[in-house]
């Protein structure tokens, strides 16, 4: 613990110095219309420790300089005479950035997008209609400008008078005319201008006819909101105009219920909607009704407005210095509508992962490890996405010292266990471990894309370390950095070690008794560590000491089945799993084959035996247990109301023998036997205490 905190101590200290001027953007190049034969001018201008070099580049190539194109003294990228077409050679259009390097580093500037101003035909032209007196007309032009042409209308040739409220011009082309009459009547056409052209459409002719309408007419929306996805701050204007008689009231909600609120809100014309100034918690859908005066009858339609907002930094990569040998982390967090995504250029070029370059959390965190001295650059992080970019950059300085100590020699590492490598190098001489404060040792395992990278720390008097919780079976790369007061030495070459691998687990099995010959053994894969290359099976019959010859199986296979067994025999079974470190425990189990089948040795014959009959069960165990308690019960009541008769007959012929005849039994005594002796007790129930004698010539009465 005690190195470790010396050892970041003084990272702490490398990060902590005094900063030279960063160098950084004061003015960036923006989008920009460019005009054709007109000079062309693209501002950037930079801070930073002189000298500094400024470039610029067109579509990532860098821009030549020529009479034409020059890069003026404070970075301004002037181009005298803007081209749509050159000889042998692309138009000026294009992508723009300028480049700033000095000795620390090359900063990117955002990318500038540069288009030719163009008015091209109309692509919508306004089409002819007759209304009612006292209706509504409505007419649109379209054309793609660049810029955006403004649009005017002329009725008659001659620029209409918007003053009539009864006129509404919208900006994408649109003219309402609201509550018309007679004067409408006329010829309309719409005027596109922008700094390229001016173009006219095809003309309309308003035809206004009868008088004012006295028949009811339901609620028709002309023409509803469209959809409309702009960036925050602009202006957005939802068109809704209807038709019917009585006119209709035109009102606005949001389909998720939320107030439209009234700062920045107003209503152009009978009902169309303009937002100013837009922001993200205006995105959603909008609804336009028409409804007709006192009922409750109204006419919807439709309109989504999105909101998009370009990139904007939560958290900026910061600057840091770090010594040779040692790790930084940049971060840059970004938020935007939709949500940007993050890219890392190193000097201007885009950083891809690589050996000791890793992007994580969706490109927000770069970490570099092992830094060097090819590592010291400026880092940008760029933030895109369909709104706009942005762009934040941090410089990696990387700390030399001129007393650092040498990388470690003689590096080498070897497997101790399943769980354990030791690692070992060469002891420096005794000039440079005097300067060494302790060894920082880096460990990662090889084969996974996201593993982490481990460090340990090692007292400067060890020359040899034992890794240990590592895992069985798997390949690590290792490499060493010694640290002194100065910062940490290069590392050593990077070996890679494999840890021993583990025995498998015992396989959890069963069997089943197919019938008197043959057993069927089923068995589960091992999960456990350990790799299976295979299985052994093996059987003795009981009560023989020897197992047979042990059946080899692959390790795909779990289950097999032995056949010509012995009939009626008792077999123990044992399965293990083994790979190139050993067996796995075994597992054994009995098996008896008298359970399907068994010999009649007195008959000579075989009789199927129903094994369940026979089974050791506890049901079976219980029945027996409360037959045989019965039968004790019966016995001792029998001998117990045998005892209390006995006592009864014997009452009150204590003094005397009352005679009394016995009827003759027919027990199979010859004709000349003797007559039974008198003066027992007469007892009821001789028949069940008979017994003959040897000879079978008398009978003799016990009592009970």
């Amino acid at each position: 613990k005690i190195v470790w905190l010396y050892i970041y101590f003084i990272f702490f200290c490398a990060s902590c110095g005094c900063w030279a001027a960063e160098l950084s953007f004061l003015v960036e190049p923006t989008d920009v219309i460019a005009v054709r034969d007109r000079p062309l001018m693209l501002d950037c201008q930079v801070q930073g420790e002189e000298p500094i070099t400024i470039t610029w580049r067109k579509n990532g190539v860098p821009v030549p300089s020529t009479p034409r194109v020059r890069v003026l003294e404070n970075g301004t990228l002037l181009i005298k005479s803007f081209q749509k077409r050159r000889e042998g050679v692309d138009a000026d259009m294009g992508e723009y950035d300028c480049a700033a390097q000095n000795r620390y580093g090359l900063l990117v500037s955002r990318k500038a997008k540069v288009h030719l101003a163009s008015l091209p035909k109309f692509h919508t032209h306004p089409a002819s209609m007759s209304v009612d007196e006292g209706g509504v007309a409505r007419f649109q032009c379209q054309i793609d400008g660049v810029p955006e042409a403004r649009i005017t209308w002329e009725k008659g040739r001659v620029l209409l008078n918007t003053t009539d409220s009864r006129y509404t011009l919208l900006p994408m082309g649109i003219l309402q005319v609201t509550g018309v009459r007679k004067a409408d009547a006329g010829v309309f056409r719409c005027v596109a201008t922008n700094i390229a052209n001016t173009r006219y459409s095809h003309e309309a002719t308003l035809n206004v006819t009868g008088g004012t309408p006295r028949t009811y007419k339901e609620p028709v929306i002309l023409s509803g909101p469209q959809n409309l996805t702009i960036t925050v701050h602009q202006t957005a204007i939802l068109e809704c105009i209807a038709t019917g008689n009585p006119r209709p009231i035109v009102s606005w909600s949001r389909l998720d219920g939320r107030s439209i609120g009234v700062e920045g809100i107003q209503v152009l014309g009978t009902g169309n909607l303009m937002i100013s100034d837009v922001s993200l918690q205006h995105s959603g859908v909008y609804v336009c009704a028409a409804n007709r005066p006192g009922t409750r009858m109204r006419r919807t339609a439709l309109g989504r407005l999105v909101v998009q907002a370009p990139p904007e930094f939560l958290q900026w990569p910061q600057s840091v210095s770090k010594p040779a040998g040692g790790s930084a982390v940049f971060t840059c967090v970004a938020q935007g509508v939709p949500e940007p995504h993050l890219i890392w250029l190193k000097n201007g070029k885009v950083l891809m992962p690589g050996h000791n370059i890793k992007l994580t959390n969706n490109n927000s965190t770069l970490a570099l490890t092992r830094i060097s001295s090819e590592d010291e650059a400026i880092y940008q992080c760029i933030a895109e996405n369909s709104a706009g970019t942005n762009q934040a950059s941090a410089r990696l300085a990387v700390a030399q010292g001129k007393d650092l100590p040498e990388a470690p020699r003689g590096f080498t590492g070897k497997a101790l266990s399943t769980h354990a490598l030791q690692i070992s190098w060469d002891q420096p001489p005794t000039n440079v471990t005097e300067s060494i404060i302790g060894y920082v040792l880096h460990i990662r395992k090889i084969g996974e894309a996201d593993s982490l990278e481990l460090q340990e720390a090692i007292s400067k008097g060890n020359f040899q370390h034992d890794v240990t919780n590592l895992e069985p079976a798997t390949t690590y790369s290792l490499y060493l950095k010694a640290y002194s007061p100065m910062g940490a030495s290069q590392q050593s070459h990077t070996v890679t070690v494999t840890t021993l691998g583990g025995v498998p687990a015992p396989p959890t099995y069963f069997t089943k008794v197919l019938n008197s010959s043959a057993v069927q053994v089923l068995w589960e894969l091992p999960t456990k560590a350990g790799v299976v290359e295979g299985f052994r099976l093996s059987y003795r019959r009981v009560p023989h000491a020897d197992y047979q010859s042990p059946i080899q199986l692959p390790c795909y296979v779990n289950a097999h089945t032995m056949s010509n067994l012995e009939p009626g025999a008792v077999y123990e079974i044992k399965l293990v799993a083994y790979n190139g470190n050993g067996e796995s425990d075994c597992s054994k189990r009995l098996v008896s084959l008298a359970e399907e089948g068994a010999t009649d040795q007195s008959t000579g014959e075989y009789r199927l035996c129903q094994c369940r009959d026979g089974e050791a069960s506890l049901g079976s165990i219980v029945i027996g247990i409360h037959i045989g308690t019965a039968c004790i019960i019966f016995c001792v009541l029998f001998l117990m109301f045998g005892y209390r008769r006995n006592l009864f007959c014997s009452k009150g012929t204590q003094d005397s023998w009352s005679p009394s005849r016995i009827q003759p039994v027919h027990t199979g005594i010859p004709k000349d036997g003797e007559a039974l002796p008198r003066g027992e007790s007469q007892v009821h129930t001789l028949s069940h205490h008979l017994i003959h004698t040897n000879n079978k010539k008398h009978l003799k009465v016990l009592k009970c």
